[in-house]
């Protein structure tokens, strides 16, 4: 007779006994602050009666709008660009295919740091000639402070509600026998949740007068943090 085999897939629970009991607890923690970086998409559309116009209407007004946003020094941390089209248009009339006009755009994507200057650069852009603007999208660096501190109090609950337990029976903690993000052994973690909402501009044509600065708050980021752990405790008298 064979004796029984566990499924490997499920890892073992650590149960505790009576000379050293375990307490298995969850640790959790959520901030709320301030975005550090703020994205905007740019789109610059141009058109023309033949594919050498419209490339040649594109090509200056992509040029015009990397100098306006590269003319914004270190509040800009990235730029680059994104896709590149060229399309025909056919006359929906007569036979055979006949182009009306030809279709261009470039799409640019900036991140800034300064939010002071990113009200005024999203005005400046949104006011171009078929200048789209979306964004902008609030966001945290991955390396910033706010995803170690959340790690760090979702801990300090951990080993406080654990210790909570404890003194309920009147004893108190001996070890740590295991610390664990959540999902870490045996499913992917979460994937983030979308840093920001998104507003979005689209002007076709620029204005006689320079247009008010828009004002632009930063959405507040916020930041989860969650842990398994378990401790063994001095047996306690019951």
């Amino acid at each position: 007779m064979t004796a029984p085999t566990a499924d490997a897939s499920q890892p073992a629970v650590p149960y505790g006994t009576p000379d050293a009991p375990r307490i298995a607890v969850r640790g959790e923690a959520r901030l709320e602050v301030d975005p550090e970086i703020a994205r905007i998409g740019i789109t610059v559309a141009a058109r023309g009666r033949d594919r050498r116009s419209a490339l040649d209407d594109l090509t200056r007004r992509n040029a015009g709008v990397l100098d306006l946003v590269k003319s914004y020094g270190d509040a800009v941390e990235r730029l680059e660009t994104g896709a590149f089209s060229i399309t025909p248009e056919l006359t929906k009339h007569g036979r055979g295919e006949r182009v009306r006009t030809y279709h261009g755009s470039v799409h640019v994507t900036a991140e800034l740091t300064d939010f002071t200057a990113l009200g005024e650069l999203t005005t400046r852009l949104a006011d171009l000639d078929l200048t789209r603007v979306d964004g902008p999208w609030w966001a945290l660096r991955p390396e910033s402070p706010a995803h170690r501190e959340a790690r760090k109090k979702a801990v300090t609950e951990a080993v406080q509600r654990a210790r909570e337990y404890a003194e309920a029976l009147g004893t108190t903690l001996a070890a740590l026998v295991e610390l664990a993000d959540i999902g870490a052994e045996n499913s992917p973690p979460a994937y983030p949740q979308p840093p920001g909402r998104m507003r979005s501009a689209a002007f076709a044509g620029a204005a006689e007068s320079a247009p008010a600065v828009l004002d632009l708050e930063p959405q507040r980021q916020h930041v989860r943090a969650q842990i398994n752990a378990r401790f063994t405790m001095v047996p306690p008298r019951l």
